[in-house]
């Protein structure tokens, strides 16, 4: 990765960018070892998949431009946030909570904030679970706390996110009005979708759950049923 327009070495930027890539390994891989312990007890999946990324020099720049700050790699780790970004995609709201919930019981990670956009959706109508996290990473002669942000959101949340970041970039931050209107109508169907989807998903539990005990029912009258046939047979 090329160093563009942050005002220290090369030696600098490269020894910063390891260290937050070893840190989006170590949240991947936790992840990845969480999801299929949880398919091993539960025997469900809340992962759809993981993304990981490390944000550009480009793009560390802009934002430090907008908040007025030099483009120093002290500032870039003093002040912003999400240079390492793991994205979580799952197939229900319910898995969101729940997947926030085993990150925070994880003794090596310290949240330190949390944007509830799910909850309390932005005006734009995005919606999103965040958390910025640090992780400890091990180097040779010390241990870097190093933050890293957690987006966890649906598959349709990721989809209108996905469409609402590349109008973004094409309009500069200004679509036109017609544009926002109808992406904010989009992002409500979205939620719709998602609760109906949740619904459909409880009601299809409870009907597997319900046809799992008349299983167990009837196995155990078919036991009860033979012994008490064996025990008519030793009678005669």
């Amino acid at each position: 990765m090329e160093l563009k327009g942050l005002n220290d070495s090369i030696d600098s930027w490269k020894e910063v960018n390891l260290i937050y890539n070893a840190a989006l390994r170590q949240v991947q891989t936790k992840m990845e070892i969480l999801n299929e312990e949880f398919q091993h007890v539960h025997q469900y999946n809340p992962i759809e998949h993981i993304k990981a990324r490390i944000k550009s020099p480009e793009s560390i720049v802009k934002k430090l431009r907008r908040h007025g700050l030099e483009s120093t790699i002290d500032n870039m780790v003093n002040h912003i946030n999400d240079i390492a970004g793991v994205r979580i995609i799952c197939s229900f709201t319910s898995d969101i909570y729940r997947v926030a919930d085993m990150i925070r019981n994880q003794k090596d990670i310290k949240v330190v904030a949390v944007k509830d956009y799910i909850t309390y959706p932005k005006t734009s109508g995005y919606r999103s679970y965040h958390m910025i996290v640090t992780v400890p990473v091990y180097l040779s002669d010390r241990i870097v706390d190093t933050k890293v942000e957690i987006q966890i959101r649906t598959v349709a949340m990721d989809f209108w996110a996905s469409l609402e970041h590349k109008i973004h970039y094409k309009f500069e931050g200004d679509a036109p009005s017609h544009i926002r209107t109808e992406l904010v109508e989009c992002a409500r169907m979205v939620a719709d979708l998602d609760a109906r989807m949740l619904m459909l998903n409880d009601e299809i539990t409870m009907i597997s759950f319900q046809q799992e005990m008349e299983r167990i029912q009837k196995k155990q009258q078919a036991k009860l049923k033979k012994a008490e046939a064996e025990k008519a047979e030793e009678g005669q």
